[in-house]
């Protein structure tokens, strides 16, 4: 079920009000009800996945506690049976691909075969936060869950099931048992939030995306403007699009009376690449960080080690979003960059012009995120050099260079130009306003005259500027 349709519209309200009316002893029924039932919608057979790793994992953790002579042959098996169903569904034709173009490149006749399999929504988001439960129970960071549907509600809960953020089991569980009483306050702030979600999602996001999917989808078709522009414009849709889901789903669970971890920090606004991992999906880049990178040696190893292990969890990272060279090539480059980063000295600037340097930063740091994201967005690496030639060859003849972007912008009307102009300049002012406080905070301090009114022109003016295409799929159900 889509956040963007009607039927999670008619679904949330339903499931908001039978929360509320019911005792807290049967809350975490109805919730486990309504996230299977969530689920459902889109495969109902493929809940049977939701339910193998949440029993895998139940067991397993139980395991540990009572037989602690086996905890790491319950921890393999965790292991095995989870990253195993992952990889069936997601790397298995990719990597049977490769070693068949490895194969043909040396003369060896073989040809592995090709799988006519569908990738189960949300799968790498669940997987891992499964994963991070019995790694915690491994480590002896927290106790094995004894009530199996609140642990069936941890791996499904719906709001952040199937495109995070990724939760850990000590933060999400004792929420999830707990006895809330709505407050006011939270749920009004978890109502801006849905509202401003949506926002980014059906109107900035699904205005870029249409000028993006039209260079993207024809990359011989532009000139070397419009492909620089539409990669910037799909740097913006992206964190439009993941974020508002983000921002939906913590708004929708703060209805609920459950805190989600906060998953972007306006990352647009970063000083540097690694500033922007500290910002960008950032229950991925903890998990990876905690999971993989430091318990490889981290940065304790000498500055050889820590780099190749960099490079190592970014190569991963980009192997997770997706089964395809384009985004190990993307993980790979941002891996690069924060190797660089960590060699080269710091840049230091006066007072005087500390803005101006910030600014500069701050530019060159979306420049170089939007080169990776080239690779990311492109469907081939074919496509994605063709793409960075043009944008490079075409800065020879500047007044074409312009007008190609000007055109591009202008393709989708000059209405839906000056609404994609207009979205945008929104969402910039209130991550500006963010950066100096917390913009929904702000709105909910402004007196009620001025609060309620604004709440008003906000919603009618979204629903206004709604694109027919609104309704597309979040771009991060396809990890």
């Amino acid at each position: 079920m889509l956040f963007n349709s009607l039927k999670f519209l008619v679904f949330f309200p339903l499931v908001f009000m039978l929360y509320w009316a019911l005792p807290h002893k049967a809350r975490k029924y109805l919730l486990l009800a309504a996230s299977y039932y969530f689920y459902m919608c889109w495969k109902p057979e493929f809940i049977v996945l939701i339910l193998y790793s949440t029993a895998v994992d139940y067991f397993c953790a139980l395991g540990m506690e009572r037989r602690a002579e086996h905890k790491k042959l319950f921890l393999a098996v965790s292991l095995t049976m989870n990253l195993g169903l992952l990889f069936f569904f997601k790397y298995f034709n990719f990597f049977g691909a490769t070693l068949t173009a490895l194969c043909r490149a040396v003369s060896i006749p073989f040809s592995a075969p090709v799988l006519n399999i569908i990738l189960p929504v949300g799968i790498s988001f669940y997987t891992f936060q499964t994963l991070s439960y019995t790694i915690d129970v491994y480590r002896g960071r927290m106790k094995a869950e004894r009530d199996f549907v609140l642990f069936a509600l941890f791996v499904s809960y719906f709001p952040q099931l199937v495109a995070g953020p990724i939760e850990r089991a000590a933060d999400l569980l004792p929420q999830l048992r707990e006895a809330h009483t709505f407050r006011y306050e939270q749920g009004a702030h978890g109502a801006r939030l849905m509202a401003w979600g949506f926002f980014k999602k059906c109107v900035c996001a699904a205005y870029l995306g249409a000028l993006v999917d039209k260079v993207y989808g024809n990359v011989g078709g532009y000139g070397g403007s419009a492909a620089a522009f539409a990669t910037a414009a799909f740097a913006v849709q992206i964190f439009c699009d993941f974020g508002g889901y983000s921002d939906i789903a913590r708004g929708c669970s703060e209805l609920l009376g459950v805190e989600l971890t906060v998953n972007f920090k306006r990352p647009y606004f970063a000083r540097s690449m690694r500033d922007f991992w500290r910002r960008w999906h950032i229950s991925l880049t903890g998990w990876f960080r905690e999971y993989v990178y430091i318990p490889l040696g981290g940065n304790r190893k000498g500055r050889g080690r820590t780099a190749l292990l960099t490079l190592a969890t970014f190569l991963l990272s980009g192997l997770w979003h997706g089964a395809g060279w384009t985004f190990v090539v993307w993980g790979s480059i941002n891996g690069c960059y924060l190797v660089l980063e960590s060699l080269l000295p710091h840049d230091s600037a006066d007072k005087a012009h500390a803005w101006a340097v910030e600014a500069l930063r701050m530019l060159k740091t979306f420049v170089l995120a939007c080169f990776a994201w080239v690779f990311f967005r492109a469907d081939t690496m074919a496509d994605a050099v063709t793409l960075l030639r043009a944008a490079v060859t075409g800065l020879a003849q500047p007044r074409a260079y312009l007008r190609d972007a000007y055109y591009l912008l202008l393709s989708n009307g000059e209405w839906g130009a000056l609404f994609t102009v207009l979205s945008v300049a929104v969402l910039l002012g209130v991550d500006a306003l963010d950066e100096k406080t917390d913009a929904m905070e702000a709105v909910g301090r402004l007196r009620p005259i001025v609060r309620y009114p604004l709440y008003a022109v906000f919603l009618v003016g979204m629903v206004l500027l709604i694109p027919k295409h609104a309704s597309a799929p979040f771009i991060y159900f396809q990890f």
